[in-house]
């Protein structure tokens, strides 16, 4: 089976799990390739030069493929042009309520009719949260297979031995408005830890990072399902996120972690004090997150749901 994934990116969100994705399963045996091209390095520009040069990459090869697998809106314009004989789309978060949040009118008016549009193109759609299924069904109308997103435990074999940090507090993310960083900050001189911000790391030093701290912080305003918590539930680091997006998918609020409302700086501020305190509730939240990871999310248990998406896909 000859497959083509393509991806702004293969690094971070979407792309981070494209390029997982595309190592397991040549590990498994499949024929992939991946799609490099470049982009204008310009925010605004960066997405539509990606979708025009990918495009033109596309419509000007020869090579043929059975799959081709496009992660997001910007990657299923050479999805399009691709010549392969099923084309699949994948879209982590409701795609054109991102760019609302983070764009100009006039922009997120182009993303909602562009969003529409590409969805038809593919064979097959798929996402990574059931939420997101949900509302792409009553938004437009579209039907999406749902897998979550594997975690690699065998990555982590490779992280050094970290001393434990008394007190210290953890952000990994890309620093933007969606990831709600800035009401961490505006309550960081009230929080009684050190913050540590993993905004621009590597995957290693953010985890080895990660390993070291007393809680893991996410206050996203809006998301998928962010990796990120996959990895402190297998490191046993205590989380504290919003429930926003598929995040209650992942933590059942004081169980597996604690869920707060976004845009809630006081009840964030609270949660976090209070957790720093309670050394009994933090080792019970670690534990059950460490038991969901290792029974749900890991490549040993979603593997074989990927391979047969793909064989079925090919033979139908």
């Amino acid at each position: 089976m000859k497959i083509l994934f393509i991806a702004p990116r293969y690094s971070g969100g979407i792309g981070g799990h494209a390029f997982r994705v595309y190592e397991k399963l040549q590990e498994y045996g499949f024929d992939i390739k991946l799609m490099h091209v470049p982009h204008i390095p310009i925010r605004k520009l960066k997405n539509p030069s990606f979708a025009a040069f990918s495009s033109l990459k596309a419509i000007v090869g020869t090579e043929k493929y059975d799959i081709v697998h496009a992660f997001n809106v910007p990657s299923a314009f050479a999805m399009k042009y691709t010549k392969a004989k099923k084309k699949v789309l994948s879209i982590h978060g409701v795609y054109s309520e991102q760019v609302d949040v983070l764009h100009s009118k006039t922009i997120s008016t182009a993303a909602k009719v562009t969003e529409t549009k590409v969805l038809e193109w593919a064979d097959k759609l798929t996402t990574d949260s059931k939420i997101v299924k949900k509302m792409y069904k009553e938004k437009l109308n579209v039907d999406f297979e749902f897998f979550y997103a594997p975690l690699d435990i065998k990555k982590f074999e490779k992280l050094k031995n970290v001393e434990k940090k008394e007190k210290q507090i953890i952000f990994i993310g890309r620093n933007s408005h969606e990831k709600g960083i800035d009401i961490l900050r505006g309550i960081e001189s009230k929080i009684d830890a050190k913050i540590i911000y993993c905004t621009d790391m590597t995957w290693e030093k953010a985890m080895e990072n990660l390993k070291a701290s007393s809680i893991l912080v996410v206050p996203s305003r809006m998301e998928s399902i962010p990796q990120v918590i996959k990895e402190a539930f297998y490191l046993k680091i205590p989380i504290i996120a919003t429930n926003v997006g598929g995040i209650p998918e992942l933590i059942t609020n004081n169980e597996t972690g604690i869920l707060i409302p976004p845009n809630d700086p006081k009840m964030l501020l609270s949660s976090i004090n209070k957790l720093l305190l309670d050394d009994e509730t933090s080792k019970k939240l670690a534990d059950s997150g460490y038991e969901f990871v290792m029974k749900n999310l890991t490549w040993e248990i979603l593997l074989p749901k990927y391979v047969k998406f793909y064989e079925d896909l090919q033979r139908s």
